[in-house]
């Protein structure tokens, strides 16, 4: 199982990172080891004191592919769930000022909590679902679906042109709007189209 990750999918995102909007989608990897389930604990890590939260929603393949035609990508997953992409954002501006690779911020141990999934067919459209994560029972990012740049189903043909999709693989979709700093005592909760699936804390 692999994590995909993908980069500036929403324009007020990218607004705020003051980055450009890309012509075709943005990705990285994260290890299975970044992976928690369940709504453990998030344990902050000791090699940086800004770790900043972006909440997604994320795809599970279910049907294995490569170079996946963008008109038959919905067929490759059936269940979707939210996921938090952790981001330690002090190492990750110190390696783009180097111009150094920045996996180092995004990649490490227990960045990427993902909740229980559900299936695609529960919903009238996932094209336009709402999404939003409270921090401290203050809601500091908001989304829908409906904004994203790039579909699930363009993310799907994209990436499967460069690395082969497995059974098991996860891909978060990017991140709105309102990204932002979290410390140890912080209690994270997202909600997708109201129903509330992650609830966790920051120790």
């Amino acid at each position: 199982m692999k994590i995909i990750c993908i980069g500036r999918n929403y324009v007020a995102h990218i607004r705020e990172m003051n980055n450009d909007v890309s012509s075709e989608p943005v990705f990285f990897m994260k290890p299975d080891s970044a992976l928690v389930t369940g709504n453990k604990p998030f344990y902050y890590p000791d090699f940086s004191s800004n770790v900043h939260h972006e909440l997604e929603v994320v795809l599970r393949v279910d049907r294995p592919g490569r170079s996946i035609d963008e008109g038959s990508a919905g067929r490759h997953f059936k269940e979707l769930a939210l996921g938090v992409d952790f981001t330690a954002r002090d190492l990750q501006n110190s390696a783009r000022e180097k111009g150094l690779p920045w996996e180092i911020a995004k990649a490490f141990d227990y960045s990427a909590p993902v909740s229980s999934f559900l299936p695609v067919s529960k919903f009238k459209d996932i094209h336009d679902l709402s999404f939003r994560l409270d921090l401290n029972g203050k809601t500091v990012q908001e989304g829908s679906t409906a904004l994203m740049i790039y579909s699930f189903e363009k993310i799907i043909a994209h990436v499967s042109r460069f690395i082969s999709l497995k059974t098991g693989d996860l891909i978060f979709t990017g991140t709105p709007a309102g990204v932002g700093p979290v410390k140890p005592g912080d209690r994270l909760e997202a909600y997708l189209e109201g129903e509330k699936l992650m609830d966790f804390p920051v120790k």
